[in-house]
């Protein structure tokens, strides 16, 4: 399904970071950065050319053919893996930072991919997640259309409740990435520090 979605010759999410990630990378500390459903590559770029030593994950060869040809263009080092989050580990207190931008996930994998993260952050490392609630259904503006895949504020705080949460918050803001996602979105975003 993914390599439908990124087979076009433009950045079907654009080529830019996503503004809570840009807005917010330095709360992530210098290091090893994790990205997770990266799709094509324009937040693990950007991080790298922040100074991040990145590695990327994504199910699509597609988006990481487009990846690697964005980090290329930047000259900066990515490593990217295709894998499935199902199959993946996060490997243990290896993370100074996991970014997750609008990758939505089925319920028990959501809550696998969480433990994953609390257990393979550093201490002091960040985790940075934006993505869609289940109030963006009113909009139709991108993302999933099942509200399983949506994200709960309450659901989140709960599984990342190891991680000392620093900003939770649910908004209406205006997400304009690419052609997947314009207009208002209603978004969950959250920083939490192990």
């Amino acid at each position: 399904m993914w390599d439908d979605v990124y087979n076009a010759e433009h950045y079907v999410y654009g080529s830019e970071p996503n503004e809570f990630l840009r807005a917010h990378s330095a709360d992530l500390p210098q290091g090893r950065v994790l990205c997770i459903g990266d799709g094509e590559g324009r937040n693990s770029v950007y991080l790298a050319r922040q100074g991040y030593q990145v590695t990327a994950v994504d199910l699509s060869a597609v988006g990481i053919a487009k990846a690697k040809k964005l980090a290329a263009q930047y000259g900066v080092n990515v490593d990217y893996i295709q894998a499935d989050l199902a199959d993946f580990s996060f490997g243990n207190k290896q993370w100074d930072g996991i970014v997750s931008i609008f990758c939505h996930l089925p319920v028990a994998l959501r809550k696998r991919v969480h433990q994953q993260v609390i257990d393979s952050l550093k201490p002091g490392g960040v985790f940075l997640l934006e993505g869609y609630t289940p109030k963006q259904l009113q909009f139709g503006t991108g993302g999933p259309k099942a509200v399983e895949m949506l994200l709960d504020k309450d659901e989140v705080a709960s599984e990342l409740a190891a991680l000392n949460i620093l900003h939770l918050q649910a908004l209406d803001r205006q997400v304009i990435e690419g052609v997947k996602h314009t207009g208002t979105g209603a978004v969950l975003q959250l920083l939490a520090q192990k």
